[in-house]
């Protein structure tokens, strides 16, 4: 019987509506793993079988508890147990642009045993169109539809919420958040290009900025600079009701396999500082992404495992959407910090890598 991780969720009605709640300054959360994120989107369905989410008024926050987490001793079990496994893909699939041993062929094989393979991503630097050539030039058989970036989920989220198309969206973030805005309808500005504004601070200057604006959208941003600070802070804290959206607050990320890098947290901490400000997490740990695709897929979240590298988003993540986790030690969490007694975020299991798949399986056979 494979073991469940107990979630103890508290949450709290607000009877305000989700555009004034969002517009609100949030109370912060030190305590991790504590995190607000949405209670539920409501679904309406359409013609066509379109589907249109809605944010609830309720917010909540998440307390973890779990016993300590079980080595994976037997692979046909957990893969018998779900229909559907979620990916990370840093640190899980790939280190940079390296493709991590084994993963073609463990791919092939849940395919070959009829599960449905997701690929979730708080990168928000490529669109999924663009992650699907990434995996096309690793060599991996995976279609658009089976990518989730948080590119993407920035622009469903606002669809989700009518963001009305007449309002503007200044993006601190990169292209990947720009083409899924564009391919979503919505009006943006900002971008990899503002990364080369500068300002001159002389007596008296007052920086100028787009009333339009109704939404900040921060993502990680290789061209981050105090220009877009500013106008970001100016949008939040002066436009009536200016959205404040973060992809995600991973601490680090791998831009190579050589070492750690400043991840997008370090953006979204920049502006959340300056505009005394908490934004709204579309990316995991958010709940929003897994109700999306539970969705979407029609899945049902206890027929899902969730396989990431980190302890604080990814099993979070599938913790929160009451998913089995596993914890894969290929990326950014090492045994020792699973193990360490300072470590409340526990999975249900933990393995090397997602190649183990195929020889836990053949020494069970």
């Amino acid at each position: 019987m494979l073991s469940r991780t107990a979630v103890s969720i508290s949450a709290v009605s607000s009877p305000t509506s989700p555009s004034r709640i969002l517009s609100q300054s949030i109370p912060n959360s030190t305590a991790f793993p504590r995190f607000l994120g949405l209670k539920k989107l409501l679904i309406t369905s359409t013609k066509c079988n379109t589907k249109k989410f809605r944010s609830s008024s309720r917010m909540e926050s998440f307390t973890v508890r779990a016993s300590a987490a079980q080595p994976l001793k037997n692979a046909d079990e957990l893969i018998d147990s779900v229909e559907t496994f979620i990916f990370d893909c840093d640190g899980v699939i790939w280190k940079g642009d390296k493709l991590i041993d084994g993963v073609p062929q463990t791919l092939d094989m849940l395919r070959s045993r009829g599960k449905r393979l997701v690929f979730v991503t708080n990168n928000s630097t490529k669109s999924r169109k663009q992650y699907g050539k990434k995996f096309e030039t690793l060599g991996l058989d995976v279609s658009e539809e089976e990518i989730f970036a948080s590119s993407f989920a920035a622009a469903a989220y606002l669809t989700s919420i009518d963001f009305p198309k007449d309002k503007k969206i200044y993006v601190i973030g990169e292209d990947g958040i720009l083409k899924e805005l564009e391919l979503a309808g919505y009006q943006y500005l900002g971008g990899p290009t503002d990364g080369e504004k500068k300002i001159e601070l002389k007596p008296g200057f007052l920086m100028e900025h787009d009333k339009d604006v109704g939404a900040v959208v921060v993502g990680f941003d290789r061209y981050f600079n105090y220009y877009k600070v500013q106008y970001g802070t100016l949008c939040i804290r002066e436009n009536p009701g200016c959205l404040f959206i973060a992809t995600n607050r991973d601490a680090v990320t791998h831009l190579t396999d050589a070492q750690e890098w400043a991840g997008g947290g370090s953006m979204v901490g920049a502006i959340a500082g300056s505009t005394q400000r908490e934004p709204l997490v579309v990316g995991k740990p958010s709940t929003f992404m897994m109700d999306y695709l539970a969705n979407k897929f029609g899945i049902l979240k206890s027929q899902i495992c969730m396989v990431g590298d980190r302890l604080d988003t990814d099993i979070v993540f599938g913790q929160n959407g009451g998913c089995k986790t596993l914890l894969v030690l290929s990326g950014v969490t090492s045994l020792s910090t699973l193990q360490s007694p300072n470590n409340t975020i526990q999975p249900d299991f933990y393995t090397n890598k997602i190649s183990d798949f195929l020889t836990l399986k053949a020494a069970t056979v």
